[in-house]
């Protein structure tokens, strides 16, 4: 019983994180309302490696490590934030064109690894696994515990995804997004280009 209210602590807290508004989720809504549903699903499914790959980190212990090395830290910010950056001019780009033209052809593939590579990018990942860990773990949990733990976390982060990429590309939704086009584009351009900028001055400023 004791492990059932842990284990049910931990899911509450890494849920609340995961689905409520950031880069990774603003970033599968965009790629679900314009590319549709599989794009969606292939992008969150790679969202969910990255952040499985981050919860096998934290839960081996070696999240401490990767947050208390300053060189491998800001390599881990730059890179997000210039990803995050990157995915402000795409935005922008879009948002600028006078017609709804199709933006260039991602094999499902592609939207994968896109998908992986921001998440393996955003070292803040790392602090939300641990800070949901520790909330249900004690130091003298042992290592099936913190596998379950781990397994849930990294459930509730795929249903978390699939659920966007699956709302996101309902026809309601896309139809609203031809209509809006440029502005919501344009919308997304400035949030993503803020985050970015934010950890990049994050990983110049530690």
């Amino acid at each position: 019983m004791e492990n059932i209210e842990s284990y049910l602590t931990i899911a509450a807290a890494f849920f609340i994180v995961t689905v409520s508004p950031g880069p990774a989720n603003l970033a599968l809504a965009t790629v679900a309302i314009h590319s549709g549903r599989r794009a969606g699903l292939f992008f969150g499914l790679g969202l969910s490696t990255g952040l499985a790959f981050w919860g096998f980190v934290a839960a081996t212990g070696l999240g401490v490590v990767v947050l208390g090395t300053t060189v491998l830290l800001t390599l881990l910010k730059l890179c997000g934030g210039a990803y995050l950056v990157w995915l402000a001019i795409q935005s922008g780009r879009s948002a600028a064109r006078r017609t709804e033209d199709t933006i260039v052809s991602v094999q499902m593939g592609g939207w994968f690894w896109r998908g992986l590579v921001l998440n393996l990018s955003n070292p803040k990942a790392v602090v939300a696994w641990m800070a949901a860990l520790s909330m249900g773990l004690g130091q003298e949990t042992d290592a099936q515990a913190v596998a379950t733990a781990t397994l849930i976390c990294a459930v509730l982060g795929f249903v978390n995804y699939a659920g966007y990429a699956l709302t996101f590309s309902l026809p309601g939704f896309m139809a609203g997004y031809r209509k809006s086009r440029r502005w919501i584009d344009g919308i997304a351009a400035g949030l993503f280009a803020l985050a970015g900028f934010s950890l990049i001055r994050s990983a110049l400023t530690r």
